[in-house]
C-alpha cells in the first residue's frame, strides 16, 4: 500500500490540482483507488493507481476508449476521465524502476444499493443495464488499436489463469479439490459444448454487480470497467451475483435480473440454461482471486468459508447435470 501511495503522491504532480490537495484511500483490490480532496474548495475526484503487471497501457486506453463511446452513443452514464496537464489520460510514473499506471476521473456522485437489503427491483434494473451494455458492444467498431485480455476457458481456469488457481486458495484441500475438480470438467464440457461465437461471446464489463452501480436519484451511473475484456455475454450474470451466489435468494434475483434483461435484449432459453454455468464459474474464478487478493476487503470477509461454499454450490450443479445451483 505504501509504493500505492507514492505512486499516486507522484502521479497528482501531473494535473492541475491545487497545492496541498490531499488523498484518501478508498479501496484497495485490483487497484487502489484514492479520493482527491482539494483545499478550500471541499472538490472531490478519483485516482486510480493500476496494479503492477496487470494491465498495459493500451489496454488501459481502450477501456477508455469503450466509456467514450458508451458516453457519445448510449443511454448509459459512465466516469469522466479527467485528462493530465499535457492532455493524456494514462499517466505513467517510474516508482522503485518499475512503471505504473494511473488514470484521474471525476467523482461520481451517489451510493451502491446497500447489499444487506437487495430486492428483486435492484437485479431487474441491473439486467436492464447489462442489457444495453451488451447491446452497445455487439453493434460498436471498436478502434483498431482496441485492446482489452479475454475471459476465455484458457485465462479464466485454464493453463493460464488470470487470478491464479482455485486449489491454491484457503480451505481447499483433498475433499474440496475432488468435487471442485469434477464439477470444473462439466463446466468445461458444459462451455464448449454452449461455444464462444460472436452471438455468445464479445465484450464484456466483466464485473457488472450492484457494488459497481451509483445511484444518485434517478441517475444510475456504471462504475469500475478495469476489468473489462471478451468473455461469454453471459458471464456478466455470474459477476451479477459476486461473493453471494449461494444466497438463498439467488433463483428469485436471477429471475428479475432476467425479466430487466429482456425488456431490452432477447435471452433465449439456451443463454438462460446457461446462467448457472457462468456463477459456477464466476464463483471458481473468485475462489482463486481470493487466494492472490488476501488484502482485499472481501477477501478478509469471507475467505475461511468461500471453499466450503464453492463446494456445496458445486454439488448442486454436479446434482443437476449442470443446469442449476439450486
Amino acid at each position: 500500500m505504501g509504493d500505492d501511495r507514492a505512486v499516486a503522491e507522484q502521479a497528482l504532480e501531473a494535473f492541475d490540482l491545487p497545492q496541498g490537495s490531499a488523498l484518501r484511500l478508498l479501496n484497495l483490490s485490483e487497484n487502489a483507488t484514492y479520493a482527491v480532496e482539494e483545499p478550500g474548495t471541499g472538490h472531490r475526484s478519483i485516482l486510480r493507481v493500476h496494479r503492477k503487471d496487470y494491465h498495459r497501457r493500451d489496454q488501459i486506453e481502450s477501456e477508455l476508449h469503450w466509456l467514450d463511446a458508451l458516453r457519445r452513443d448510449s443511454d448509459l452514464t459512465v466516469p469522466t476521465v479527467i485528462p493530465a496537464r499535457d492532455g493524456g489520460r494514462v499517466v505513467t510514473v517510474t516508482h522503485d524502476g518499475t512503471e505504473r499506471h494511473v488514470v484521474h476521473f471525476e467523482m461520481v456522485p451517489g451510493a451502491e444499493p446497500d447489499e444487506n437489503s437487495l430486492t428483486t427491483t435492484d437485479f431487474h434494473t441491473l439486467g436492464c443495464i447489462t442489457a444495453a451494455l451488451h447491446d452497445h458492444a455487439r453493434s460498436w467498431r471498436r478502434p483498431a488499436e482496441f485492446s482489452r485480455f479475454a475471459w476465455d476457458w484458457e485465462h479464466s481456469l485454464g493453463d493460464s489463469p488470470r487470478w491464479g488457481r482455485w486449489r491454491d486458495a484457503v480451505g481447499v484441500g483433498p475433499a474440496e479439490e475432488e468435487v471442485l475438480t469434477r464439477a470444473q470438467e462439466l463446466l468445461q464440457q458444459r462451455l464448449s459444448e454452449y461455444g464462444s461465437g460472436p452471438d455468445t461471446f464479445g465484450l464484456v464489463h466483466a464485473d457488472l454487480r450492484l457494488a459497481n452501480l451509483l445511484v444518485d436519484g434517478d441517475t444510475i451511473t456504471v462504475i469500475d470497467f478495469d476489468d473489462c475484456g471478451f468473455g461469454w455475454y453471459f458471464y456478466d450474470f455470474g459477476t451479477a451475483v459476486s461473493f453471494f451466489e449461494d444466497h438463498p435468494s439467488v433463483p428469485e434475483w436471477q429471475e428479475a435480473w432476467v425479466s430487466g434483461y429482456r425488456t431490452r435484449r432477447e435471452l433465449t432459453p439456451a443463454d438462460e440454461d446457461m446462467l448457472a454455468s457462468f456463477v459456477l464459474l464466476r464463483r471458481l474464478l473468485l475462489l482463486a482471486w481470493m487466494g492472490t487478493h488476501s488484502h482485499s476487503r472481501e477477501s478478509q470477509a469471507i475467505s475461511i468459508t468461500y471453499a466450503a461454499g464453492s463446494c456445496e454450490l458445486a454439488e448442486r450443479y454436479l446434482s443437476s447435470d449442470g443446469h442449476r445451483l439450486t
